[in-house]
């Protein structure tokens, strides 16, 4: 969760990644056909990011720990699209979606969740953000 009232002073767990060549030269290929990258799960996108903030913005293999934080606005650099639960609020994850969505966005999907009562959190219902 983030505590800091304001969430851009809230500080990262520190989490291991590891984006091997195999999966870097995948991604690559994929979108140079055409194809998007579409990230399943919060993890996958901050190794896909972290990846290419060790690559000069591109996604070549990368390996290490991580406290990257991602929240309004972002510019996404691996990522097209992305598969993830319907996240509890004030958590790092919640915002990392809604950089991906945009906030408004992201509050009526929420409003639609809430209303049709959706689960939330880890064995909840999942949302595909294109």
């Amino acid at each position: 969760p983030v505590t800091a009232p304001d969430p851009r002073e809230h500080r990262m767990d520190e989490e291991c990644f590891e984006v091997g060549e195999p999966a870097a030269r995948t991604l690559r290929d994929a979108r140079a056909h055409g194809g998007r990258i579409i990230a399943v799960g919060t993890t996958v996108v901050r190794a896909l990011e972290s990846a290419c903030d060790a690559n000069a913005g591109s996604l070549a293999p990368a390996s290490g720990w991580t406290r990257k934080f991602i929240l309004p606005p972002y510019r996404f650099q691996a990522v097209d699209a992305l598969l993830t639960n319907f996240h509890l609020p004030r958590t790092t994850l919640l915002l990392l979606v809604a950089a991906f969505t945009g906030e408004d966005v992201l509050r009526r999907a929420y409003g639609h969740a809430v209303a049709a009562r959706y689960r939330f959190y880890s064995y909840g219902d999942a949302m595909l953000v294109v």
